[in-house]
């Protein structure tokens, strides 16, 4: 990985930069979860810093308009943790989509329909696919 992100960047002092800067963002983020409020923490993310200026994302309006009322404070606690920091931006990240995915329908089907079914079923070639969707519905139909 190291040897494709320096071809990649062409030198290996562009590739230290890049770790090094990786590395004080992972310092920072550890030091901006530990002056939040636990409900608060998850949902910031240090993304960068340049110039002495902290850029800090939040999921949500809300997380964003809670983290700028603390900047003052923040900035105090990054101080105290040896990173002086001149100003703290907060921007709106996107939340993250939580994977949903619809239940199974439940299938109510009368014994008779089920037995009518399984019968149709066998008559079709063991390979189809319609006989595999068919089997599958007998299977987890409720009578």
């Amino acid at each position: 990985m190291a040897r494709l992100l320096q071809r990649f960047l062409g030198s290996g002092d562009a590739l230290a930069r890049l770790q090094d800067h990786a590395s004080r963002l992972r310092r920072l983020q550890a030091v901006l979860e530990r002056a939040l409020p636990p409900q608060l923490a998850p949902l910031a993310r240090v993304t960068n810093l340049k110039d002495e200026v902290l850029v800090i994302s939040a999921r949500g309006g809300a997380a964003a308009a809670r983290l700028k009322q603390m900047t003052g404070g923040l900035a105090e606690h990054f101080l105290q943790a040896g990173y002086p920091v001149q100003s703290i931006k907060v921007k709106v990240g996107t939340p993250e989509q939580a994977s949903w995915r619809r239940p199974p329908p439940e299938r109510h089907i009368s014994p008779e329909a089920k037995a009518g079914i399984a019968d149709f079923a066998a008559t079709l070639p063991e390979d189809s696919p319609l006989r595999t969707s068919l089997e599958r519905l007998v299977r987890r139909g409720r009578d």
